[in-house]
């Protein structure tokens, strides 16, 4: 059984967290004698040279050479020690080894894309366990942060460069990914999974290209694409408003207001300019804030989709007849 965590602490799940979690708790626990002491101290001293009568007049108090060093150098030895301890962690953190495994992880507004040595892509993390893993990082608009608080790692991830972050997974599992620099209104939905697998069950979905779609049906790819491609951070299937306007009988609707004052029906055709060309039209009450990167998306992708829209569209009837 895996570590379940502590008090302070998420479960640790990667090689470098047991060193994180050992530089937190010494420098909690000093933090925390430091301050006892200092509190007692102080009401020791509350105590015991307490003004007895307003006639009182202190006796004058000469220094201590020993008191003035001793609080300069321990306080200097601590910091030091900290600096070393945590200096160490850092290069290590920062530096993969050699044979770490590499992935290209991408970020947007309000998602995760991960793209592997073969081409296949995945909107979760998958890793073998026991593995060096690093990950290449880049944002195709604002500055996001990857973070895994299992495995002790948190790395920016900026636009028109690229970042870099590596861990090893000590077991199998799921954990969570988060974004954890604020980029929008959706900010919170940002999230993701690291999905640790056993090498053969990695190599296995790597070879599958992250689970066959060939010959799924329309309406079923396009359900996994909904969740895939992270649609479901802006759209909403039960009319629910969110950033991006709702699917819910969308396809087919006559007369959607657009931000200019026309209005389209949304048919194949809109729908399929809305998804691969966001800026085009924007719909009356929401802005311009759909990344363009869906423009990547094949055909069947694209069909897979819109059958979707179909499945919970009540003009879907309607407008296959006309």
């Amino acid at each position: 059984m895996g570590d379940q965590g502590t008090f302070w602490l998420p479960e640790a799940a990667s090689t470098i967290a047991g060193e994180v979690d050992s530089l937190f708790g010494f420098v909690t626990w000093v933090s925390t004698i430091l301050f006892v002491g200092v509190v007692l101290a102080m009401l020791y001293f509350a105590i015991r040279y307490r003004r007895k009568s307003p006639s009182e007049r202190p006796q004058p108090v000469k220094e201590s050479k020993i008191l003035e060093i001793s609080w300069i150098v321990v306080p200097t030895i601590l910091v030091l020690l900290v600096f070393n301890w945590g200096f160490k962690t850092f290069i290590k953190m920062g530096v993969a080894p050699p044979d770490a495994y590499e992935i290209r992880a991408e970020a947007w507004k309000w998602n995760w894309r991960f793209t592997y040595p073969n081409g296949t892509t995945s909107p979760d993390l998958y890793v073998p366990v026991d593995q060096p893993v690093k990950l290449r990082m880049s944002s195709q608009d604002v500055i996001h942060s990857f973070f895994v608080p299992a495995f002790r790692v948190k790395k920016d991830v900026l636009p028109n460069r690229y970042s870099q972050v590596w861990f090893e997974a000590t077991r199998t599992g799921n954990f969570d990914i988060f974004c954890t620099e604020y980029c929008g209104t959706a900010h919170s939905d940002m999230m993701s999974t690291v999905k640790v697998v056993s090498r053969q069950e990695f190599n296995d979905w790597l070879a599958s290209g992250g689970g066959a779609t060939d010959d799924m049906p329309l309406p079923e790819l396009g359900e996994l694409l909904y969740e895939q491609q992270g649609c479901q951070t802006c759209h909403s299937m039960d009319g629910s408003p969110k950033v991006g306007p709702t699917w819910k009988d969308l396809y087919g609707k006559p007369n959607h207001p657009m931000a200019d004052g026309s209005t389209v029906t949304a048919d194949e055709d809109y729908l399929r300019e809305a998804i691969v060309e966001p800026g085009v039209k924007i719909v009356e009450g929401y802005q311009n804030v759909m990344p363009a990167s869906y423009s990547s998306l094949s055909e069947r992708e694209l069909a897979a989709l819109i059958e979707f829209m179909k499945l919970n569209s009540e003009y879907a009837e309607e407008g296959s007849d006309g």
